[in-house]
Order: C-alpha cells, then structure tokens, then sequence
C-alpha cells in the first residue's frame, strides 16, 4: 500500500512540473514594451530592509502614468 502511496505522489509532483507561466522574454502587460523602450520598467525583484530579494509586486503593479 505504501509502494503505491509513493507512486501515486511522485508522479503528482513530476506531472507539476510545467513551463513557466511568464517568461522573461515575454511581456507582462500590455504597457511592458512601452516602459521597456522607455527605460522605465520596474525591476522584477528588490531588495528589503534586510537584504533579502522579493518580488517587487507594488512596483510592478503601480500605474506608472
């Protein structure tokens, strides 16, 4: 029953593995090109008070107008 339990588990976890969802090169609203040429879009990630790396979502989402 455990073999099967096992089974069953690895090939949920191997079946998740997809591509991602937004590539890099790829972009992230319709605005993205626009800030790209600009030299106005947001990094992807920044730094906090601690020097960890997270995922910069207010300033991707702000409206940049």
């Amino acid at each position: 029953m455990a073999k099967i339990l096992f089974l069953i588990g690895a090939l949920t976890l191997l079946g998740g593995c997809q591509r991602q969802l937004f590539p890099k090169d790829q972009p992230r609203s319709q605005y993205d090109r626009f800030d790209a040429v600009r030299d106005r879009r947001p990094p992807d990630r920044i730094e906090d008070e601690f020097g960890d790396r997270k995922i910069n979502l207010r300033g991707r989402l702000l409206n940049t107008e």
